[in-house]
């Protein structure tokens, strides 16, 4: 499996003859713009269905038109629109990347992850997390006021004649939660055949890095670990330490990420990858282990923007024998998970 690095040789073939502009460049057209000086609608969200096929038409847009170019400007580079398709283009094009370019490289992908994390943040906050701790006292203050309980209570105080209730006890509602702290362990395959997964997932992982409670891990692999835990909260300089291309071998990785497992009951593992190993025996037995201790084991195929991936079928029949089925498709799926266990 080689890196992917298609977006370079178009973007030679397709320059623009006058001073080596981008297409357009003249004539007040942005990079994924219509022409037109105000913002561009982000049809991928008003339309979903066609979102995959609208992200992979930008992308090629921006292959033609010389991405490194488009960033070095300015103008051009503000009219932007961050999606996943131009992050994964960003990717393939980082060693090429430097000033001007790379500062607005950033900005664009830091606009895309507030983006998400906003939206993620939205759905969490809807959820209840952990259970009422009732060891804690309530609170007295007036928004903690149980109104009905307290009317209940007293209700046999109640004087029909001046038709008044006297209180005699005041009753608060339990706001203190107990929760635990959860440890997620994410590994992802840095192959080339796994780029977009590598985006995705990263991006992540970097998302419920910044929740609390949330103790996030990050392992990235081929034939060698490394462990990128520390700049797990920022995707781009994750993105920048990661080498595509190469072999896979997870057993490498399973090294790294055994120890990181200490309670396992609160711990949740997503590995990443088409699981097309060399070492299949030995690295599908010490997977169903991490599941056998009471882990939270999630084995993930290759998520791509467009919702399309391909699994080994050896791998994906074992793990639907162990009880623990291959998510596979869209990055949705994986989110939806993560945030059942994690809330």
């Amino acid at each position: 499996r080689g890196p992917g690095g298609r977006g370079r040789a178009g973007g030679r073939r397709d320059r623009c003859r006058s001073g080596g502009r981008p297409a357009g460049a003249g004539r007040g057209a942005g990079p994924t713009g219509t022409g037109h000086g105000g913002p561009t609608p982000d049809l991928g969200r008003l339309i979903p269905e066609i979102g995959p096929e609208l992200g992979s038409i930008e992308a090629g847009l921006v292959r033609r038109m010389r991405l490194r170019e488009v960033l070095a400007d300015p103008a051009l580079a503000s009219r932007l629109t961050p999606s996943m398709s131009l992050i994964e283009q960003l990717l393939r094009d980082k060693d090429n990347l430097s000033g001007v370019a790379l500062a607005n490289a950033k900005a664009l992908i830091r606009r895309y992850v507030d983006e998400v994390t906003e939206v993620l943040r939205t759905q969490v906050e809807k959820s209840t997390v952990g259970d009422i701790d009732r060891s804690v006292p309530p609170k007295r203050v007036y928004r903690n006021l149980d109104l009905d309980r307290t009317i209940w209570k007293n209700l046999t105080n109640w004087d029909p004649e001046e038709e008044r209730l006297y209180v005699d006890r005041l009753y608060y509602r339990h706001t203190s939660r107990r929760t635990t702290p959860q440890r997620l362990v994410v590994v992802v395959d840095q192959s080339g055949s796994m780029v977009d997964s590598m985006v995705n997932c990263t991006i992540l992982a970097s998302i419920f890095a910044g929740l609390p409670k949330v103790d996030v891990h990050l392992i990235a692999y081929d034939t060698q670990a490394l462990d990128l835990t520390p700049w797990a909260h920022d995707p781009f300089e994750t993105l920048l330490r990661t080498k595509l291309g190469g072999g896979t071998d997870g057993t490498v990785a399973m090294a790294l990420a055994r120890p990181k497992i200490a309670e396992p009951r609160n711990t949740v593992v997503v590995w990443i990858s088409d699981f097309y190993e060399w070492r299949t025996d030995e690295l599908f037995e010490s997977m169903a282990a991490i599941h056998r201790s009471g882990a939270k084991f999630i084995p993930v195929g290759s998520v791509t923007s467009s919702g399309r991936g391909s699994v080994n079928p050896w791998f994906r029949e074992k793990f639907k024998d162990l009880g623990t089925p291959v998510i596979s498709g869209h990055i949705k799926k994986l989110v939806h998970e993560l945030k059942t266990f994690l809330t």
